[in-house]
């Protein structure tokens, strides 16, 4: 077991901290990547490492032939070096076991992260949600439990109707704007780019707006900040209980790895 681009502040039994990625790579079996997708130049979620890491075909090369990479999401460039390297890909971003057993951890950081960047309470206040899948739904659900005047802002009329059977208004996506108006926090859950000029635009300056999908994320954060709003692009908050997101993990990935093993994948 070797591990590279994360704090390892005590050692651990059997794990050797490696001094760069491709070390870390060499002829394993397996190589676990993060759950954040990866950013826009392609590299991994790996805020500590003292420079990007970048999956390409030469670093996959580094595995064992017919190496496994196991992670959250991948993008077309890594799938395509994948190929190449002739190297199998687990995705487990829409494992929605996995996912609502991390999601209260990232659901307690969202909110830590707004409390920090705020100068009001969470109570009593105009909160929009966009979009109403797994995270967004414990999201707005918490945010409804702790006072707030809950706003889902999604496409699907199931969804929609599920946010109003826990507490809130939901209205189409259409209606962005509007709900945006008159919200002093938003929050984007959605990987993709719904979260744009016109909605920051009537804003009003010094609200809060967080995106906690995954790379490309869903929010304009060069509007916002251009809007003077206050932007939290929120990944890898599973660090704020890295105990119990890790436990959640590794029984994903486990998963995946035995299926491996006994050649059901």
């Amino acid at each position: 077991m070797r591990a590279y681009g994360f704090p390892c502040p005590e050692p651990i039994a059997g794990v050797e901290v490696a001094s760069d990625p491709a070390r870390a790579m060499r002829a394993a079996r397996y190589a676990l990547f993060p759950i954040p997708g990866i950013a826009a130049d392609g590299s991994l979620f790996a805020p500590s490492a003292p420079a990007p890491i970048v999956p390409d075909e030469a670093l996959l090369r580094e595995l064992s032939p017919g190496g496994h990479v196991i992670l959250g999401a991948a993008d077309d460039r890594l799938r395509a070096a994948a190929a190449a390297a002739g190297v199998t890909l687990h995705e487990y971003e829409d494992d929605v076991e996995l996912m609502l057993l991390r999601g209260p951890a990232i659901v307690e950081g969202a909110l830590q992260q707004a409390i920090a960047n705020t100068r009001v309470t969470i109570h009593d206040a105009d909160v929009a949600v966009v979009g109403h899948g797994t995270i967004g739904a414990l999201l707005a659900r918490t945010l409804v439990a702790l006072g707030a005047r809950v706003t889902v802002v999604a496409r699907n009329p199931v969804q929609r109707a599920a946010a109003r059977a826990a507490g809130a208004r939901a209205v189409p996506l259409e209606q962005l704007p509007d709900v945006a108006a008159r919200s002093t926090m938003l929050f984007s859950t959605v990987p993709a780019a719904v979260v744009g000029r016109a909605a920051l635009g009537a804003m009003q300056q010094g609200s809060l707006v967080m995106d906690l999908a995954a790379p490309p994320g869903g929010v304009d954060l060069d509007a916002a900040a251009e809007f003077a709003l206050v932007t939290v692009w929120a990944r890898g908050l599973g660090r704020r209980a890295p105990v119990t997101v890790g436990a959640s993990q590794w029984q994903g990935i486990r998963k995946r790895i035995e299926a491996i093993e006994e050649g059901r994948v």
